[in-house]
C-alpha cells in the first residue's frame, strides 16, 4: 500500500490560531491513525510579512499542544526552481500560455461586464496568439502574466471529497487562471500542488475557504501528468456572528499562544478544537491522544460549520465557555504529579514557587494541589485563587470581607482568642481545629458559622473553597494562628 502523506503548510504573517491548530491536528490525527507521515512546510512566499518570530510561534505552538511532525520544517522559499520549472514545462507543452493583458485592459473588460450584468472571466484573448505575435510583444518588452489553458472541451471536471462528497464544475465555467505574475514569481496556486507533488502528499485535509482553488488545482494535477491526492475540505470555525475566526478580526483570543499563557492544559485545548468540526458518532467527549487516533476518521467530519464562543467581554470566562469545561474536566482528573509539572512555571512567576516543593515539601505541595483544583478553572488559578496557600500576602476579597468580617465587630476579639487556643494545641487536626472552633462558639453564645466564615475570609481571603478544616490543616498551625491573630488590620482598612 502507498503510504499516507500529509502535510501541514501554514503561513507565517502571525501566530499559530485555533483554525490554525485544528487543521493540524485533523492532519496529525489521520497521519497517525494511518501509521503515515505528517510534513511541516512553512509557505512563506510572502517576503513582506513573513517573520522569523512567526515561524518560532507556529513550532513553538504545535510543539506544545503535542502536535509532532515526520518531516520538515520545510521551507516553500527553497524550492522557487521547482515551482519556475513547472510554469516553464506547462507553457512548452502548450498547457499554458503567455498572457499581455494590461490591468487597465482587463478592468475595462470587468466594468463592462457589470453593466451588463454578466459574469466577469477572462475571455482567453492572448490564449491563440501565434508564435510570432508573442515574439513581437516580447521584443517589445511588454510584460506577461502566465495563464493555465483551461481544456477547451465540454463536459464536467471534479473530484471525490471525503467530507463533502463529488464537487464538480463544467469546463466552460471555469477561466484561464493566472500561475505566475508579471514579476515572474508562480502563484500560491501553483506553488502548492507543485510543493504536494514534490512531497507525495496522498492525503489534503483543509478548510473549506480553499475550495476555491481545488477545482484549479485538480487541472494543475492533470496538467503535471500527477496523482490526484484525496481531499476533506474541513467546515470553518465562526464567531457568534458567523463570521470567520482570523487572527486579524479577533485579536489574541483566537492566538494559541494566549490559552498556553492563560493556563489552558495543552491536551484539553487539543479535545475541545477536534471536537469543533468533527464527531465520533456517539456523546464521547474526552478522549486521551491514544482514542482519539483510535476513533479519528475523515468521514466522521461534519459538513456543517461550527462556533466558537469567545467571550470577548467575560474576564473570568474569556473563552468559549465549552473549552473552560474541558480544561476544568482534564484539571480535576489529570494525575496531580501532572498538574504539579503545569503549575510551577505559573507560581515562579509571581515569586510563589520554593524549590523545597520538589523536595522534602513535595508531599504537601501535591496534597495541596489535589485540596484546591477541584474549583479551579485554569492553570493561572492556582497562582491567583491559590495564593494563600503558598504566601501570606494575598488578596481579600470584597463580598466575603464585607459579609463574614466586618458586619461581625466581635470578630476582632473572637479570632484572636481561637489563635491562642489553636497554638496550645498539641496536635493541630481535622478533629481538634473544627472542636476547638465549636467549642468557641458555644461559649461565646453565637452560631458557629459566624466564626468559620469569618475565619474561612481572614484566613484565604475567599468566600468559598474546601472544607474549612482541611484548609487549616493544609496551611499550617503556625500561619492561620499568625492569620487569625491579624484580623484587625482588616478592619482598619
Amino acid at each position: 500500500m502507498t503510504e499516507t502523506r500529509l502535510r501541514f503548510p501554514p503561513s507565517p504573517t502571525g501566530y499559530l490560531h485555533i483554525g490554525g491548530a485544528r487543521t493540524a491536528l485533523y492532519n496529525w490525527l489521520y497521519a497517525r491513525k494511518t501509521g503515515g507521515k505528517l510534513i511541516l512546510r512553512i509557505e512563506d512566499t510572502d517576503a513582506e510579512r513573513s517573520t522569523q518570530e512567526s515561524i518560532q510561534g507556529i513550532l513553538d505552538g504545535m510543539k506544545w499542544l503535542g502536535i509532532d511532525w515526520d518531516e520538515g520544517p520545510y521551507f516553500q522559499t527553497e524550492f522557487e526552481s521547482d515551482h519556475e520549472a513547472s510554469a516553464t514545462r506547462l507553457l512548452s507543452e502548450g498547457k499554458a500560455y503567455k498572457c499581455f493583458c494590461t490591468k487597465e485592459e482587463l478592468d475595462a473588460k470587468r466594468e463592462a461586464a457589470q453593466k451588463n450584468k454578466t459574469t466577469y472571466g477572462y475571455d482567453g484573448t492572448c490564449r491563440n496568439l501565434t508564435a510570432a505575435e508573442v515574439a513581437e510583444k516580447e521584443a517589445a518588452s511588454m510584460p506577461f502574466v502566465i495563464r493555465f489553458k483551461v481544456p477547451n472541451q465540454d463536459g464536467e471536471i471534479g473530484y471525490d471529497d471525503k467530507v463533502l462528497g463529488y464537487i464538480k464544475a463544467q469546463y466552460t465555467e471555469i477561466e484561464d487562471f493566472v500561475i505566475v505574475r508579471s514579476t515572474g514569481k508562480p502563484l500560491y496556486l501553483l506553488c502548492n500542488v507543485v510543493d504536494d507533488i514534490r512531497d507525495r502528499i496522498t492525503h489534503i485535509i483543509r478548510g473549506q475557504d480553499h475550495m476555491t482553488n481545488t477545482i484549479r488545482q485538480v487541472l494543475l494535477y492533470n496538467a503535471l501528468e500527477a496523482p490526484i491526492p484525496v481531499f476533506a475540505h474541513m467546515p470553518l470555525t465562526l464567531d457568534l456572528k458567523k463570521a470567520k475566526i482570523s487572527k486579524r478580526k479577533h485579536g489574541e483570543i483566537v492566538a494559541v499562544h494566549f490559552y498556553r499563557e492563560h493556563g489552558f492544559i495543552p491536551w484539553a485545548l487539543s479535545n475541545f478544537l477536534v471536537l469543533l468540526g468533527w464527531s465520533p458518532g456517539d456523546d464521547t467527549e474526552f478522549f486521551s491522544r491514544e482514542e482519539l487516533i483510535e476513533a479519528f476518521s475523515l468521514e466522521r467530519i461534519n459538513k456543517t460549520n461550527s462556533i466558537f464562543n469567545y467571550q470577548k467581554n467575560n474576564p473570568k470566562f474569556f473563552t468559549d465557555p465549552k473549552a473552560i469545561a474541558f480544561n476544568e474536566h482534564y484539571l480535576r482528573s489529570m494525575p496531580i504529579t501532572e498538574i504539579a509539572d503545569m503549575v510551577q512555571p505559573f507560581l515562579e512567576a509571581e515569586g510563589l514557587w520554593d524549590s523545597a516543593y520538589a523536595t522534602d515539601r513535595k508531599e504537601w505541595f501535591l496534597q495541596t494541589l489535589d485540596l484546591i483544583r477541584d474549583r479551579f478553572h485554569v492553570l493561572t488559578d492556582f497562582a491567583d485563587l491559590g495564593r494563600a496557600y503558598f504566601s501570606d500576602e494575598f488578596p481579600v476579597e470584597a463580598k466575603p470581607l464585607k459579609k463574614n468580617v466586618l458586619k461581625h465587630e466581635g470578630l476582632k476579639e473572637w479570632l484572636p482568642m481561637l489563635a491562642d487556643r489553636y497554638e496550645a494545641l498539641s496536635e493541630f487536626t481535622l478533629e481538634t481545629s473544627e472542636q476547638t472552633a465549636r467549642d468557641l462558639a458555644t461559649e461565646l453564645d453565637i452560631k458557629p458559622g459566624i466564626i468559620m466564615n469569618g475565619m474561612r475570609t481572614v484566613v484565604t481571603g475567599q468566600l468559598a473553597g474546601p472544607s474549612m478544616f482541611d484548609i487549616l490543616v493544609t496551611i499550617g498551625q503556625e500561619k492561620v494562628v499568625s492569620r487569625l491573630r491579624n484580623v484587625g488590620r482588616l478592619f482598619e482598612n
